[in-house]
């Protein structure tokens, strides 16, 4: 049996659709169980889906919900906090106490956690970051992601790490804050110059995680996962134009008003205590020139390769906002 923490969010939604088809397919496929605070709408969930409900946080139900589990992946963190201490509440404690109910188990169980490039922190020079790196996170964020890795390594050796970069598609809410002015058409960029980043389209994501779950070769090793090839901001905006097919206007925000809307959407969302995805930390991230990181450890040892290049998955992405009324074009 899978147990599937984070099943609710953007990537373990896509994860738990993947494994759930695989076991229509397949009579031999195993069960599918994702880990949540409450019940959901059960109509809302694939069929085969089993539910158990738990909080990481504070340990509440995670015995239960590791009963005959065999592969567990650990997808739920914190990506936007009001303060510091929510990050490592979310992305250390959280990890923390599935990580030692695993272990109490005593019994093989594969565990695989998702980390993030974030963790490593971005490059200094333009040189994708791999394995070897040694990293230096700059956000809470970040921080809190390499603390749990090493929480991780620390009490179960054999664990696969995960780190993928920026990840988008149908679904996603951050990438779509994005793509929303420019469906407006405007092109809004922060600064000036290139900015250049590794993503990964979240069907490789989802593919690539159930392929190091299932690789006896993954056990204990730490892997970057995504396209080989790297974007820069305005050949995204580029692209997803041309596919829009729309003339969008420039617009440059300077450093300083960046960093203002930043501190002005911290206080806001202080009052509405509802953590949003502009922050100061968040703009520290997008003014980065390389967030990169290169795969290709991943693909020599596990066999695996992220396919699907900016523009396919952009035109799926941009399909499926359209779709659901997220965007006009």
């Amino acid at each position: 049996m899978w147990l599937i923490t984070g099943a609710t969010g953007f990537i373990g939604g896509h994860l738990i659709e993947a494994l759930c088809a695989d076991a229509r397919l397949r009579s031999d496929a195993p069960p599918v169980r994702c880990l949540v605070r409450s019940k959901p709408n059960r109509r809302a969930l694939p069929d085969a889906l089993r539910i158990s409900t738990g909080d990481l946080e504070s340990g509440a139900g995670l015995t239960e919900a590791l009963a005959g589990v065999d592969t567990v992946i650990h997808l739920a963190g914190v990506t936007k906090a009001l303060a510091p201490d929510g990050y490592y509440s979310g992305n250390v404690n959280g990890t923390r106490n599935l990580v030692r109910a695993i272990a109490a188990a005593r019994r093989p169980v594969r565990l695989v956690h998702v980390s993030s490039l974030a963790a490593v922190g971005p490059s200094p020079d333009g040189t994708p970051a791999d394995e070897q790196t040694t990293p230096h996170p700059f956000t809470h964020y970040g921080k809190s992601k390499l603390a749990g890795e090493t929480l991780v390594r620390q009490e179960y050796p054999d664990a696969v790490i995960l780190r993928p970069p920026v990840v988008y598609g149908p679904r996603d809410t951050d990438v779509f804050e994005i793509l929303k002015p420019l469906a407006k058409g405007w092109a809004v960029e922060i600064g000036g110059g290139d900015r250049w980043f590794s993503a990964i389209y979240v069907r490789d994501l989802v593919a690539g995680l159930i392929a190091v779950a299932r690789s006896p070769h993954a056990a204990g090793q730490t892997y970057f996962i995504s396209h080989p090839a790297a974007v820069n901001w305005k050949d995204l905006a580029a692209v997803a134009a041309r596919l829009m097919n729309i003339r969008p206007r420039s617009l440059t925000v300077p450093l300083w008003v960046a960093r203002t809307a930043g501190l002005f959407a911290e206080i806001g969302a202080k009052l509405t205590r509802k953590p949003g995805i502009v922050s100061r930390e968040k703009v520290a991230e997008a003014e980065c020139r390389w967030w990169l990181c290169d795969p290709s450890r991943l693909a020599r040892e596990i066999g695996f390769s992220a396919e699907t290049g900016i523009e396919p998955g952009l035109r799926e992405t941009l399909a499926w906002y359209k779709g659901a009324g997220w965007i006009r074009y």
